[in-house]
């Protein structure tokens, strides 16, 4: 590497935060110069083969040319307008995509900057539902443990206060209920004792709780968890029961990721309010959505407080709009749902050999995620680096090594991040007590 990136990386560490890092303590960082497919070009010309699609959203690979003309072309006309009293075809056109690919009672979407932003509206969406009803009372959310919506303060509430990232802000969040996390992976059976704490939690609190919130099936940043469709239909039946409003947030598991083009689908329910993002704009540019139903819009709308209070700056932002209409063309006219299967038959197949390291707790796999949890928390300046000697990207947190690659990855490529993950566990395997 170069002296001047040299200079570049010493500037990065002692002024830039990364994501959930220290300034005091950096972990390393790799100047990248391009990308391209499913390949990170570094600035000293090394090549990493992406096992994150930049953390969920990168599907279609880097540098697509159906995505850049996309953006091109918009840029010809507008690259941003205020949404406030005004509108623009590439929102329109989206929200159509989104409504036609989405379960028929969701028929309303409002555009939000990123998923914490979409978690926050479809807070404020369920809240001010009741509101409007003559029940302003109802104003807590019920979630699941081990669950992560975001960081902004309203998405941190609901995730996991003990286990999750946000504990040090516990005393200035809003206080909801939190039930016991499933432990059930299979498709047909649902772990009972979850289910009675659930359901004990919300009969004992329907007064106040407006919406349950939930990842559905697969539990991102608060710990890489999988669970079965049958706890998720069984959590809407009793939504149902109670009437209180469901929340599923897709920001990570949406467009294809667990197998289905929704994860709720293997469910067979619908949500009240549904929040996507991440892979929306195959990772151009950043873009969220909140979907409601008729209900939830109407509640609001014909309620006594009919007038909902969000509206972000950057709002149907057309270019990010021109390239998720793009992106959803791109996958919908796909084998995107060959590709996930094959990556998943992939990763169970050549993961499996992990489980019997001494190192390891467990090995997961579900649609284009793999998951490999150790017993103990991982040394990440010695990891990241030694995942870039081995030529692949893979970026791991606590105790959890994962991937979730481009839906456009080749087997061979695949392999190159599967065999660089079993190496790495060998070693951690060989050193640890």
């Amino acid at each position: 590497m170069s002296n001047n990136w040299d200079a570049l990386v010493t500037f990065d560490q002692q002024h830039l935060w990364h994501p959930y890092t220290s300034l005091n303590h950096p972990t390393p960082v790799f100047p990248v110069k391009s990308a391209s497919g499913v390949r990170l070009t570094l600035e000293d010309g090394r090549e990493l083969i992406d096992g994150m699609s930049s953390w969920w959203a990168a599907i279609h690979g880097y540098n697509h040319p159906a995505l850049n003309t996309a953006i091109e072309n918009q840029l010809k006309s507008m690259s941003h307008v205020m949404f406030g009293g005004l509108t623009h075809k590439p929102a329109v056109d989206l929200a159509k995509k989104l409504i036609n690919i989405t379960h028929d009672d969701l028929q309303h979407v409002f555009f939000a900057d990123s998923g914490s932003v979409a978690v926050e509206v479809a807070i404020k969406m369920a809240i001010q539902y009741w509101a409007s009803q003559g029940q302003p009372q109802k104003q807590r959310l019920l979630t699941i443990k081990n669950g992560y919506h975001g960081d902004t303060f309203g998405a941190m509430a609901v995730c996991d206060p003990d286990n999750g990232m946000h504990h040090l802000f516990s005393n200035v969040l809003a206080q909801h209920l939190f039930a016991q996390s499933p432990n059930c992976s299979g498709q047909t059976t649902y772990d009972q004792t979850a289910i009675d704490d659930f359901e004990h939690l919300l009969k004992n609190n329907v007064d106040a709780i407006a919406a349950v919130i939930i990842e559905p099936l697969v539990q991102g940043a608060g710990g890489m968890r999988f669970y079965s469709a049958a706890y998720l239909k069984k959590v809407r039946e009793l939504c149902t029961d109670y009437n209180v409003l469901l929340i599923l947030d897709e920001i990570a598991t949406g467009f294809g990721r667990t197998g289905t083009l929704f994860a709720y689908e293997q469910a067979r329910i619908a949500p009240d309010i549904l929040c996507v993002g991440k892979a929306l704009t195959g990772g151009y540019l950043s873009l969220a959505a909140t979907l409601c139903s008729s209900k939830v819009a109407n509640g609001i709308g014909d309620g006594q407080h009919p007038t909902l209070m969000h509206g972000p700056t950057f709002m149907a932002n057309p270019l990010a709009c021109a390239v998720a209409n793009a992106s959803l063309d791109l996958l919908l006219n796909s084998p995107w749902q060959e590709n996930v299967n094959r990556i998943e038959q992939q990763l169970i197949t050549e993961l499996s050999i992990c489980r019997t390291f001494t190192s390891v707790k467990d090995v997961r796999v579900k649609g284009a995620i793999g998951v490999i949890e150790l017993h103990q928390a991982l040394d990440i300046h010695w990891m990241q680096p030694r995942f870039v000697e081995l030529g692949v990207w893979v970026r791991p947190f606590s105790n959890l090594v994962y991937v979730m690659p481009p839906y456009i990855i080749e087997p061979a490529d695949l392999s190159r991040v599967t065999s660089a993950i079993k190496q790495v566990v060998s070693e951690i395997t060989e050193t640890s007590p």
